[in-house]
């Protein structure tokens, strides 16, 4: 067909097309099947439905978009191009996959405005999405009132045949069914297609009939290549049903308009290529030179501009009468989307003296949880499944569950995989939310994507993790973490906190409280079994990651270092070696990352290099300590699985006792 018999609705939809195209081809990489074949429902979503200003996208109201199948970010980025995002100009567009780019591979929230989440990993969007949802839920039910809807918006999802095998989807759907989020509505670009060829061979289940099963409304469009009616009509349907999430299966053609390639892997993840660029511009009558939109297509994509400042304006005055009528939940609702923390809130901080009896980390955690959740009514949180076991309900917070959404105690089931995803989405939902999640330290396995996307989509997520150590004891090795501390330092932007008693426990909450504003992750690892209180531990010297809490008069002869549980350890052979005449230095490195962040000079006074001989206890993995042991140094470690017995009995036989200290200790004197 000629350009000119296309309709202004054709014009759009082939604008997002030819722009994937065309910067696909100009990068030699990406994938352009997916915008090309999900570009209709895409038009009808973002022109008829989405609220959002292009001018301001941040603007708290607005609907969340999530492109879960994020290999297809040139369709998120030609839609915010078009409807006037200033975030993604042409030229953006043309360097897409570039260095520095605002378009790069895969969706990041932290480089491109407009982005909402990092995307990429399949099936990490939709459950991020599920959290954006609960976020709304949340706010909605605590700040509305009858008269003054202030929170009142949609996450919309577009996901794809790779989202729905993965299984931390499964476990976020699952969960959001449940709670009957009816502000969450996802498209399924079914087309039938992944990297390895039709899905077929390795996918054949009735995904509606699994959303029917998880309490989801579902609704099919058959006809997702050019039936733009149909797509409307379903997801009007979907916004009328309150009480349940929709799922919407849009049946679409993968590379819709190109005449070889279309329906086939061929189109899934790699460029068209000239020959067939040009036979697709054919075949869709778009006689338009690359990356040039149309004068027709891009006014009417750009009248979002004004329409999102039109709705902006009239949340704004919906916002002043509400601030007129009830000043104090105003100023609380002001304040969360600040980000900013009530002032003092860090008394609220438990302290403990020497004297106060031993008890885990665990329960000091629980204790700090519950002060702050006093102060901090932004807290919320949850576990999987182990709420008594990680000491983590927030006592008198209530459940959040369907009609309840006010309540601050988050039930994730036995889901760390999709739990991590979900609080992903409440941290990124940007509305001063501080979400907590918790489990058994070796589980972090099953949720590492999600923790590994907190780090690098800059998610202020809190991780509480217990039962942390061979000490565990009887449950044996499959839940007695090893190498897993290690692991987690591996991952940049990630903060490890490893407490060794009360003090050190209050402290990890500080810097976890405040990261979570500055939009980093925490990691808090806690003991099962009881420890003493330290006379040297300190609030304070958490911030700085290590910080000597046992001295002798002059250079010390040796440096013993701990952390968490080992800790005191480390304290009472240092006591024994000092009586015996020698000088001794306790450390605790209680977090590597904020350590690294002090000045030099601070970790020169602390670690000195002059004293070579330094022994590191720690029940874990040895690998990454050399960084702090040098060529002269040793460690008591555990570089086996575990075993099982009485947790006292398994720290005996792997040398974590005050006399295995003071034997290794004294080697390493001669």
């Amino acid at each position: 067909m000629a350009v000119a018999t296309q309709t202004l609705e054709e014009l759009c939809i082939n604008s997002i097309r030819f722009l994937a195209i065309d910067a696909v081809e100009k990068a030699k990489s990406g994938h352009p099947g997916l915008p090309m074949g999900a570009a209709p429902m895409a038009f009808v979503l973002w022109d008829r439905f989405m609220r959002f200003n292009p001018k301001n996208p941040k603007w708290f109201n607005r609907d969340r978009f999530v492109l879960s199948a994020g290999h297809g970010c040139m369709l998120q980025y030609a839609l915010l191009h078009l409807t006037g995002y200033d975030s993604v100009t042409i030229e953006d567009i043309k360097q897409f996959r570039q260095w520095e780019s605002k378009t790069p591979g895969h969706p990041e929230n932290f480089m491109t405005p407009g982005v909402e989440v990092t995307t990429g990993p399949l099936g990490q969007g939709i459950a991020n999405g599920v959290g954006l949802a609960m976020a709304e839920a949340h706010l909605a039910a605590k700040f509305n009132k009858p008269d003054a809807q202030i929170v009142d918006h949609y996450t919309y999802v577009i996901l794809g045949d790779g989202c729905n095998m993965e299984g931390v989807s499964g476990e976020a759907c699952s969960l959001a069914g449940h709670l009957g989020l009816g502000k969450l509505i996802a498209l399924y670009d079914d087309n039938h297609i992944s990297i390895d060829g039709s899905t077929d061979i390795s996918f054949t289940e009735d995904v509606s009939k699994r959303f029917e099963a998880y309490g989801w409304h579902v609704q099919h469009v058959q006809d997702g290549n050019t039936n733009l009616a149909e797509i409307e009509k379903a997801i009007a349907a979907a916004k009328a049903v309150t009480d349940k999430p929709s799922f919407i299966k849009v049946t679409t053609t993968i590379g819709y308009g190109s005449p070889n390639k279309a329906n086939s892997a061929g189109v899934h993840g790699a460029a068209l290529g000239g020959d067939e660029v040009k036979l697709t511009r054919e075949n869709l009558g778009w006689e338009h030179e690359p990356f040039v939109v149309p004068e027709d297509a891009k006014k009417h994509m750009g009248k979002a501009v004004e329409r999102g400042a039109s709705l902006e304006e009239e949340w704004n005055k919906t916002f002043a009468n509400y601030k007129a009528q009830y000043a104090q939940e105003a100023a609380e609702f002001e304040r969360y989307i600040s980000g900013k923390l009530p002032s003092g809130w860090e008394q609220a901080l438990p302290t403990y003296k020497v004297e106060d009896k031993a008890i885990a980390t665990r329960k000091t955690s629980e204790a700090t949880i519950n002060a702050l959740a006093k102060v901090l009514p932004e807290l919320i949180g949850g576990s999987a499944d182990l709420t008594h076991s990680n000491n983590t309900e927030i006592k008198g917070g209530g459940d959040f569950q369907k009609g309840q959404y006010q309540n601050r105690n988050l039930r994730f089931g036995v889901r760390e995989h999709g739990m991590g995803s979900i609080c992903n989405g409440i941290a990124l939902h940007n509305s001063g939310l501080i979400p907590y999640c918790a489990t058994f330290l070796v589980f972090t396995d099953y949720m590492r994507a999600a923790i590994r996307l907190s780090a690098l989509s800059q998610a202020g997520v809190i991780y509480v993790m217990t039962h942390d150590s061979v000490g565990l004891g009887e449950d044996g090795p499959t839940h007695q973490p090893v190498e897993t501390i290690a692991s987690l330092r591996a991952i940049p932007n990630l903060t490890v906190i490893r407490p060794a008693d009360g003090n050190e426990t209050s402290g990890a909450y500080k810097v976890a409280i405040e990261f979570a504003n500055q939009h980093r992750p925490t990691l808090l690892i806690f003991s099962r079994q009881n420890l003493p209180q330290l006379a040297g531990s300190s609030i304070e010297g958490v911030a700085k990651g290590g910080y000597t809490v046992f001295d002798s008069e002059g250079t010390p002869d040796i440096i013993l270092i701990g952390t968490g549980s080992e800790l005191h350890l480390c304290v009472q052979a240092a006591e024994k070696l000092s009586a015996e005449g020698k000088k001794v230095r306790v450390v605790s490195l209680v977090s590597w990352e904020l350590f690294e962040e002090q000045p030099e000079d601070y970790r020169e006074s602390v670690l000195p290099k002059s004293v070579t001989k330094r022994l590191a206890v720690e029940a874990a993995s040895s690998f990454g300590w050399c960084r702090y042991l040098g060529n002269e140094g040793a460690m008591i470690s555990v570089d086996r699985f575990g075993a099982s017995a009485p947790g006292p009995v398994i720290m005996e036989k792997f040398g974590y006792t005050v006399d295995n200290v003071l034997t290794r200790a004294k080697q390493l004197l001669g």
